[in-house]
């Protein structure tokens, strides 16, 4: 066996590359072939040594990140008919990098991962590695854990007292490269992962620690502790304050109630609430034990995980995370729940107007989504009490923030609860400083939503109101009174500003919208676009809608007429021929009159026209 070439632990082997390649050998099959796994590929100068090593063939790869020396070699892999799997919020960075450098952004950028030591060009992958679950790979059962810190996708895989941590950990106390947890301009977010990263790698029974830069780790405790400590020291060097994480980590949450809890390492704060039978029930679940994010909103910037779950348990008796409802859509308040589904068995149950948004998220043209579907188990209706336990809890439509938003009525410990998510900003202490109304236009807010919030607030008269970015609010009269002189402010402003005495453009000035907003069709397909349009007169209007289309494209049923009641709202369907030639994100337009008011190109959808072998 050369230099190049250790075995590192009985049956595990070290192979040198531009990254430590480990080999795993699979238990001996029948017919005498000899296989094994491989956690990283560097360069694939592995498939040069599989003799040294004395496998055969192997099955399947596995990879701990996206960079290139880890991933360079892997068309090799592909093309030798290995099956790749990958981290799962990385996985844009090997089958889709080739558009990664289409569109990553050059100019005054402020997003520092990176990322841009991906691969050069894209390879196809088999499927992304479950994480906190243990999978079967050519025979070797592996354990998945999300280990975020040189990047914020990375994850370790187990088998049994072995880890592979990539570049968490070069050696005690020591990382491979600090520049890497670097992900944006000024803050600490990499650092602070990699330490609760190492806090909760301790927590394992581990016997030594294989990383893809350094020397095996004999006392892996030791070695995590000392590098815990290490980076707090680092961290704490770039912050005006200590920053408390291995607090944070052992209890991230704040009793509101005796059963009802704040999540506060959220980085939109969860609530939980407790029933005495030890199930629990979240209200949204966003980025869990958040340490910030960073500018870019890319899939593989956004680390959602579970590593509060373990301190709910402990502190709280929590037994199962049965249900995980949204106050809304936004990525802050969801992106966790998928994972919570598949780990936890959770059941996520979505209001009526929430769960569409959730099932489709590119169908209407709406900031902040999750980038995968999240589909509900159970759809709640407006107004609808449902019962959860001992508890019984009411759904209220609560549009302002968003036009897709929910408030959650119940009682706990005695005090009547409403969760309204993002609607407000702050405190609001009378004298001190008035509420933030927290409204996005892109998010379909309406004029009069706050006025018919702060309705509801006073018909319900909560005792607490807890919300997504601040902490819990105990109600007075006087803070109603305060809500509903500023949705009137708001209503006021509004008035004074658009032209609404003359027509009605609504708050953000839409008259007409595309569904789905960005979808694909097979290349010379036909896609069906659904047209959406509203009248701003007081009286009826006939509206004209004229398709617009690039070279290469058809209509169907061309230029179509609408006779619109005032004020009123009608749908068309337009039916679209696509070209033949496969093309990414092309723009498609409906010019729009109504009445003699010439909107011009007023509303645009992106569609993918996709060829025979990218179906």
């Amino acid at each position: 066996m050369s230099r190049d070439v250790t075995e590192v632990v009985p049956g595990i082997f070290r192979i040198l590359d531009t990254c430590h390649v480990y080999v795993i050998a699979a238990p001996a099959q029948e017919g005498g072939e000899r296989t094994g796994i491989a956690v990283d590929f560097g360069s694939g100068r592995v498939l040069d040594l599989l003799d040294e090593i004395g496998i055969d063939r192997v099955t399947d790869v596995l990879m701990t990140h996206h960079h290139r020396d880890q991933a360079q070699g892997l068309a090799r892999a592909v093309a030798a008919g290995i099956a790749v799997h990958v981290p799962p919020i990385e996985r844009d960075l090997f089958d889709k990098a080739a558009e990664m450098w289409e569109g990553r952004r050059l100019s005054n950028d402020y997003d520092l991962r990176d990322d841009r030591f991906s691969l050069l060009e894209s390879v196809p992958v088999t499927g992304v590695v479950p994480e906190y679950r243990t999978a079967r790979y050519g025979g070797v059962d592996v354990r998945v854990l999300p280990t975020p810190g040189h990047t914020p996708g990375s994850v370790s895989y187990l088998v049994g007292g072995v880890a592979f941590t990539g570049d968490l950990i070069y050696a005690p106390g020591k990382v491979w490269s600090l520049a890497a947890t670097q992900w944006s301009y000024t803050e600490n977010e990499g650092p602070a992962m990699a330490i609760l990263s190492c806090e909760l790698l301790q927590k394992e029974e581990l016997d030594v620690l294989l990383p893809s830069h350094g020397e095996p780790m004999t006392d892996p405790a030791a070695a995590l502790a000392q590098l815990s400590t290490s980076m707090q020291r680092y961290v704490d060097f770039r912050r005006p304050h200590p920053w408390d994480l291995k607090g944070l980590l052992a209890n991230p949450f704040i009793q509101v109630t005796p059963h009802l809890l704040m999540n506060r390492s959220s980085q939109s704060h969860s609530y939980v609430l407790l029933s005495e039978s030890g199930a629990a029930m979240l209200f949204d679940f966003g980025y869990d034990m958040s340490t910030g994010l960073v500018q870019s909103t890319a899939r593989e910037a956004r680390r959602p995980w579970l590593a509060s779950m373990p301190a709910l348990r402990e502190h709280y008796g929590v037994t199962s995370i049965e249900v995980a409802v949204p106050t809304h859509y936004h990525d802050d308040h969801v992106a966790g729940m998928p994972l919570l589904r598949d780990v936890e068995g959770t059941e996520i149950w979505a209001p009526s107007h929430i769960a569409p948004i959730l099932a489709a998220p590119l169908h209407h043209d709406l900031p902040c989504q999750w980038y995968d579907p999240i589909p509900a188990d159970r759809v709640l209706g407006l107004g609808e009490t449902v019962r959860w336990r001992e508890y019984e809890i009411t759904v209220h439509d609560l549009p302002g923030h968003t036009l897709f938003a929910a408030a959650y009525e119940f009682e706990v410990d005695g005090h009547r609860v409403l969760v309204t998510g993002d609607q407000q900003d702050g405190m609001g202490i009378p004298g001190e400083r008035a509420e933030i109304l927290n409204f996005q236009y892109k998010n379909r807010f309406r004029i009069e939503d706050y006025r018919k919030s702060a309705a509801l607030y006073r018909r319900i008269r909560p005792d607490l109101m807890v919300s997504g970015h601040w902490r819990p609010r105990w109600v007075d009269d006087d803070y109603l009174h305060l809500l509903t002189e500023r949705g009137e402010e708001l209503v006021a402003l509004h008035h004074d500003l658009l032209p609404l005495d003359r027509l009605d453009l609504g708050a953000d000035g839409v008259l007409c919208r595309l569904t789905p907003y960005h979808s694909s069709v097979p290349a010379g397909g036909v896609i069906e676009l659904t047209a959406t349009v509203r009248n701003p007169w007081p009286d009826k209007a006939v509206a004209v809608i004229q398709p617009v289309v690039p070279p290469g494209w058809s209509v169907e049923n061309g230029s179509l007429t609408l006779r619109l009641p005032g004020g009123g709202m009608e749908q068309v369907h337009l039916r679209l021929g696509a070209d033949v030639v496969p093309r990414r994100r092309v723009r498609l337009a409906v010019d729009l009159t109504i009445g003699d008011l010439r909107l011009g190109q007023h509303a645009e959808a992106l569609i993918d026209v996709v060829g025979e072998g990218n179906r």
